[in-house]
């Protein structure tokens, strides 16, 4: 039987099993240059994070007002952050890794949207507000080689967290994994003012630099023969 077609922003994508799909993007040398070139600068852009941050955690920053938080609770909300984060992580890679297509652009986003986010936080040095409950993270220890509890707490404009499950549900398609996903985002931009590692206007930033890199990345994917599309009525 044919496969159900799978809603995009503005047409109905009738996409082909997950092995075809992978199949004919390979087939095409601009998918093939593009997916090396992507994974060679996400290598590169690892290499360089580690250091960057822990730069930024040394450095003196400022203080901001905010008065939005003292409106909020405060309570440690760790784990609930990092099951949404996560969890939408595996998800959405799950869900991207059956288009080739979208999941190529998904990863010029991310690497466009780290890199928006490394030069917002080198230039506006901040510290966090003073009753930041602390989250340390052990996946992000192993990524810097430090102990759990030295955990990074000066990567503020923009929310990573936020950011990440945003980027995830634009470039996913369909509404259901769209909805479930965009609410996953608006959970965790909540989660990380309760508990303080963030001011408001990290999360306010953060679904707009995660559309930015997606746009962006819109002109730089080239398009894939894996895709039949036909426009809705």
């Amino acid at each position: 039987s044919a496969p159900s077609p799978v809603l995009s922003d503005d047409v109905v994508v009738a996409a082909p099993p997950a092995p075809g799909a992978w199949a004919q993007a390979l087939a095409q040398p601009a998918f093939r240059w593009q997916a090396a070139l992507i994974v060679l600068l996400l290598v590169g852009l690892a290499m360089v994070v580690s250091p960057f941050f822990m730069y930024i955690q040394q450095r003196p920053g400022r203080l901001l007002p905010d008065p939005l938080l003292p409106l909020l609770p405060r309570h440690d909300v760790a784990v609930p952050i990092f099951v949404g984060m996560y969890g939408a992580s595996v998800a959405g890679l799950g869900w991207l890794g059956r288009h080739p297509r979208l999941l190529l652009r998904g990863m010029w986003a991310y690497l466009l949207l780290t890199c928006l986010r490394m030069l917002t936080i080198w230039l506006l040095p901040l510290v966090p507000p003073l009753d930041l409950v602390p989250m340390p993270d052990p996946f992000m220890a192993l990524v810097f080689h430090a102990p759990v509890e030295a955990a990074i707490t000066k990567d503020l404009f923009f929310s990573g967290h936020t950011s990440t499950v945003a980027l995830l549900a634009l470039a996913v398609r369909g509404r259901w994994w769209r909805g479930a996903l965009a609410g996953v985002a608006l959970l965790i931009a909540g989660l990380v003012l309760v508990q303080r590692v963030h001011y408001s206007y990290d999360v306010l930033a953060a679904p707009l630099f995660a559309w930015l890199a997606y746009w962006v990345a819109g002109f730089i994917t080239p398009p894939v023969a894996e895709e039949h599309v036909a426009r809705r009525p």
